[in-house]
């Protein structure tokens, strides 16, 4: 799984880049100054400051390989690569339960901008990989905790790149 593709809208591979740059440029010589601030304390053996900044930076270097992993495997997705008839990345869909009726709509996502509060699902989260590539009146399994769950979908609108934090 460490060597799988994800697949980044522009705007999730535009912030990772950013990201990526923030870590190794301004945070790496700010926890570079705390490292040398605390060693100005005095014996490192019982430095508290010094431990802590280590420590900070240890976590620092660790995000940024998780960063540069994900740039590895990320593709982003052009809008020639997507189907909008189908159910993707940059899609918002709506879906029914049919064991009820209720109806759900939501955002699909990259891998990384998911936020199931705000319907904002991954397209690797179980219900998006069960609707992915699926078009309107298919229906698709959702294996949930309480069971399988099967939801026809109704509606797809290709939001793609204009899809805003606000959705």
């Amino acid at each position: 799984m460490v060597d799988e593709e994800i697949l980044l809208s522009l705007q999730e591979y535009e912030k990772l880049v950013a990201e990526l740059n923030y870590l190794k440029g301004d945070r790496r010589r700010e926890v570079a100054e705390k490292i040398r601030r605390a060693r100005t304390f005095g014996d490192l053996a019982e430095n508290a400051e010094y431990d802590a900044a280590k420590e900070e930076q240890a976590h620092l270097e660790h995000r940024i390989a998780q960063r540069r992993s994900l740039l590895r495997r990320a593709r982003v997705l052009q809008p020639e690569d997507i189907d909008t008839r189908c159910v993707n990345v940059g899609s918002r869909v709506t879906i029914v339960d049919d064991n009820d009726g209720n109806e759900y709509t939501y955002l699909i996502v990259g891998a990384l901008d998911a936020d199931p509060r705000r319907n904002r699902i991954s397209y690797r989260s179980p219900v998006g990989k069960a609707l992915y590539g699926k078009k309107v009146g298919e229906t698709a399994g959702v294996r949930l905790p309480a069971g399988i769950v099967q939801y026809t979908i109704k509606d797809i609108q290709w939001v793609g790149g204009s899809a805003s934090d606000e959705d």
